[in-house]
């Protein structure tokens, strides 16, 4: 009678993952993006036919109920447990659970790198001192700097040529804090526009900022020339003055929050994909704060609808970094977060969580959920130097040095690195290969790869973890969604 349930052969824990959030038990098909409802019964022999998998025993009726008593869940009549693997066999049939898996595909790339977003490192300075900063407080490891007008244009000429084909490039003004050099800044943007045009090509531009000086001014000169802006805040008082204080230790809190409030307000329509001319305030959680929701609900009490908090990368001397016991503590902020964004979508106070944004129909193709977001050579870091990195994370770390926006061919970044991290794809790091959430973060960042592992293609495994969770969440928020009939989407429903 299995043979109706026809998975000889089939990864389940690969390609299919079941799991409760909230109130539901969701099955989530890696392969064809659909989401299932299950009901107690069918959750539960999904489940046993994992394990047995896994224990490397047959999937049969009798090792389903063994499986089951083991659990001390209730067991299932013949009757009823035909009924629930021919229904588990008639979606696999129509292809929207235990579907095909993707087949493996390497990515074929041209031989020349197309570079289609630039990170201008304007400024190796700042005007905060934040204690978790990866750029060392701003100078990166070097002295404080910043990059001339030349040097900017000479890595906005870098774009527009080797961006090839493309007609759109992405230009991202970072630092340190990058409005340390603002008439630069302007004059680059400028050039940019002006560069772009004369190629038929146009030029993204972004600028990530503290806030500090963010006046009236600035602002005003961001709207005009639709510059989208990543600002900096970490959400609650006492959570931000903490870990980004001026040189002098006081907090910056007080200065910034009225500014970033201010200009969010300008952008109401913001995407909560960042995409168009948007903005969003990110933040940073430690091991100070694992209960970052807070800080999430506190921006959002602020008025700011668009919001990303990030995991921080610390070494284990850190006071900061995680320590034992905190993943529990931080799994559970995403829980809350989750059933906090759906009590306040139903009383119209809704606001954007970055990490919680899905798209059911797998997004982007194949190729770059496999690769992800194309470090070291669809995009590369210009410290003010012009020296090229693979992104933002890796400028100043010598081995990683790709090449120079000075040297005779600044085109022909270093071979072995543009291959090494076109390599670093899913099918080359091992703990990926089997995991169900392959396809959504694509392996991790690199950086964070390299911070904890010393390679590209050995995983942060506590990002890992993070990363399941904000996508069971997300997953979760989406059927939400659905059921309120907010959008539309291929969810199935199982013997609900």
């Amino acid at each position: 009678m299995l043979d109706i349930f026809n998975i000889h052969g089939y990864h389940i824990s690969k390609n299919v993952h079941s799991y409760r959030q909230g109130d539901l038990l969701i099955a989530h098909d890696v392969n064809s993006g659909s989401l299932h409802l299950l009901d107690e019964g069918t959750y539960e022999v999904i489940k046993a036919c994992e394990s047995l998998q896994e224990s490397e025993k047959e999937i049969s009726l009798e090792g389903i109920n063994q499986v089951l008593r083991q659990a001390g869940k209730q067991t299932l009549v013949e009757e009823e447990l035909s009924e629930i693997l021919t229904e588990l066999d008639e979606l696999r049939r129509e292809g929207t659970l235990f579907s095909v898996e993707a087949e493996l595909v390497t990515p074929n790339y041209p031989e020349r790198p197309i570079v289609k977003a630039i990170c201008l490192h304007v400024a190796h300075d700042c005007n905060l001192r934040c204690e978790y900063c990866f750029a060392g407080t701003g100078a990166f490891g070097g002295s404080r700097t910043l990059m001339d007008f030349e040097t900017g244009k000479r890595g906005i000429d870098f774009v527009i040529e080797s961006s090839g084909h493309r007609n759109h490039c992405e230009v991202d003004f970072f630092g340190g804090e990058p409005l340390l050099n603002f008439k630069v800044i302007k004059d680059l943007v400028d050039y940019g526009k002006k560069a772009a045009a004369e190629k038929n090509k146009t030029i993204k531009f972004t600028l990530t900022t503290n806030g500090v000086l963010l006046n009236e001014k600035i602002q005003a000169y961001l709207e005009q020339e639709e510059i989208s802006v990543v600002l900096s805040l970490d959400g609650r008082p006492e959570v931000h003055d903490r870990m980004r204080p001026y040189a002098d230790g006081r907090g910056s809190y007080a200065k910034v929050t009225p500014l970033i409030k201010q200009f969010a307000a300008k952008r109401p329509e913001s995407s909560p994909f960042a995409v168009g001319n948007y903005y969003y305030v990110r933040g940073t959680y430690t091991h100070f704060n694992c209960d970052f929701d807070q800080d999430v609900l506190h921006m959002a009490d602020l008025g700011i609808k668009q919001i990303s908090v990030e995991p921080v990368v610390a070494g284990p001397k850190d006071a900061y970094a995680f320590q034992a016991g905190d993943l529990d503590k931080i799994l559970e902020a995403y829980d809350r977060l989750g059933e906090e964004l759906i009590l306040r979508r139903a009383q119209d106070r809704d606001f954007n969580f970055f990490h919680f944004n899905v798209a059911l129909d797998q997004g982007p193709c194949l190729i770059k959920r496999l690769s992800g977001c194309g470090a070291g050579h669809e995009y590369v870091a210009i410290s003010p130097e012009g020296d090229l990195y693979p992104c933002h994370q890796f400028v100043g770390q010598a081995d990683y040095k790709m090449g120079s926006l000075y040297d005779e061919n600044p085109h022909q970044l270093k071979g072995e690195l543009v291959q090494a991290f076109r390599a670093a794809n899913v099918y080359a790091k091992s703990s990926c290969r089997e995991c169900w959430a392959r396809f959504s973060c694509s392996g991790g960042c690199h950086a964070a790869n390299v911070s904890f592992t010393q390679t590209l293609t050995d995983v942060y495994t506590l990002g890992c973890e993070l990363q399941k969770k904000r996508l069971e969440v997300a997953l979760y928020l989406k059927i939400n969604e659905i059921q309120q009939n907010r959008i539309s989407s291929p969810t199935q429903e199982v013997r609900c």
